[in-house]
C-alpha cells in the first residue's frame, strides 16, 4: 500500500467528470487500498479517485465517530437515488486545504453502487455519513464544495485562496 499525492485546487482533474469503472479486479483493489491509506494519512473522512489523479468513479469514506459506528465504505460507480431534507454544516476538503465553509446538503440519502468485490450495494445514510458521501460523489462530477457557495462567497474564496497559496509558496 502507498500514500498517494492528493491533488489540490485548481488542478484540472478536480473539475472533470470521472469515468465509470468498467472492471473490478486486483488492480482496482490495489487503488482502493492506496486510497484508504491516503485518506487515513491525510487525515480525512473521505476521498474520491480524482483527488489522487485517477479519473474513475470510485470513493472511500470512513465517517466513524464516537456516536456513529459506520464501517469503512468503498463505493464503485456510486449514484444518489434518493435524497430528502436539508442541513447546513461546515465542510472542508483535502483538495482545498486551509478553507472551510457552510454548505447545505440533503440530510438523508440513499446511494447505490458496487462494493470492492463488484457486488451491488445500497446504503441509506444520514448525518455525517450522508454529507461525506454527497461530498465525495460531487468530486466524481467535477464539483468541489466551494462550487456550492454563492457567487459572492465563491469569488471571495478564490481571492483568499490565491493569497494563501502565494504565502505558502513564499514561506
Amino acid at each position: 500500500m502507498a500514500v498517494l499525492q492528493i491533488r489540490k485546487y485548481p488542478e484540472p482533474i478536480l473539475k472533470k467528470k470521472a469515468l465509470p469503472v468498467q472492471h473490478v479486479d486486483d488492480a482496482l483493489n490495489a487503488i482502493i487500498d492506496d486510497m484508504i491509506e491516503t485518506m487515513y494519512a491525510a487525515p480525512g473522512i473521505g476521498l474520491a479517485a480524482p483527488q489522487v489523479g485517477i479519473s474513475r468513479r470510485l470513493i472511500v469514506v470512513d465517517a466513524t465517530t464516537k456516536e456513529d459506528k459506520h464501517p469503512l465504505v468503498v463505493l464503485i460507480n456510486p449514484q444518489i437515488i434518493e435524497a430528502d431534507g436539508f442541513s447546513e454544516f461546515e465542510e472542508g476538503c483535502l483538495s482545498v486545504p486551509e478553507y472551510t465553509a457552510l454548505i447545505t446538503r440533503a440530510e438523508r440519502i440513499i446511494v447505490k453502487g458496487l462494493d470492492r468485490n463488484g457486488s451491488p450495494v445500497e446504503i441509506e445514510a444520514d448525518g455525517l455519513l450522508a454529507r461525506a458521501l454527497q461530498h465525495e460523489i460531487d468530486h466524481l462530477d467535477g464539483i468541489l464544495f466551494v462550487d456550492r457557495l454563492s457567487t459572492i462567497k465563491r469569488e471571495f474564496f478564490k481571492k483568499r485562496y490565491r493569497k494563501t497559496l502565494k504565502e505558502l509558496h513564499a514561506g
